[in-house]
């Protein structure tokens, strides 16, 4: 075999183990619809007083109070019940974030996204919201370090100078008149 057609062979084959790749990355995407579905999220008021539940994109789902929390006035409800939204839509969307890179892989920096842009809104840290991350959650395997259609290595030195033996027979096969 000549040194450019055995080239071409070890180019089909990383071609076709990056499809596999490819395949195997997002085999999982029913399955990461159906978490993402069932998601939920909720927080509580430092005093309990207010609970508020949420979904997938930080719906509200359901909203709780004590009595303690009504009397407390409307004011003082409004404020609590707002920090509560926020805690539990911020913790929606981190669960989120988390789900689609365990899933989709780390290309994008999808959590860290999410942390960063919380940290600025909310006035607290990214630290402070990493600590909060679900850590019970099995890993994916991480291919954000894995090329999908080309090698991650540096591409393979060209033939050499000149035409091959495989060029030379490709053109004489063109070149020849009928």
């Amino acid at each position: 075999m000549s040194g450019e057609f055995e080239h071409l062979v070890a180019e089909f084959e990383r071609f076709r183990a990056g499809i596999r790749t490819a395949d195997e990355r997002f085999a999982g995407l029913g399955a990461m619809q159906q978490q993402l579905a069932a998601l939920r999220a909720s927080a509580a008021s430092p005093d309990g007083g207010v609970t508020v539940v949420t979904g997938p994109g930080g719906a509200v789902l359901d909203v709780r109070f004590t009595e303690a929390a009504l009397a407390k006035g409307p004011q003082a409800l409004s404020a609590t019940l707002l920090a509560t939204l926020r805690e539990a839509v911020g913790e929606a969307a981190r669960r989120q974030a988390v789900l689609v890179e365990e899933h989709l892989g780390d290309d994008l920096g999808l959590v860290e996204q999410v942390l960063e842009t919380q940290a600025a809104a909310f006035g607290t840290t990214v630290e402070e919201l990493r600590s909060k991350l679900p850590g019970d959650q099995p890993q994916a395997e991480d291919f954000s370090e894995q090329r999908v259609l080309r090698p991650a290595g540096p591409p393979p030195a060209p033939p050499a100078a000149g035409p091959s033996p495989g060029d030379r027979f490709l053109r004489s096969l063109f070149d020849e008149e009928d």
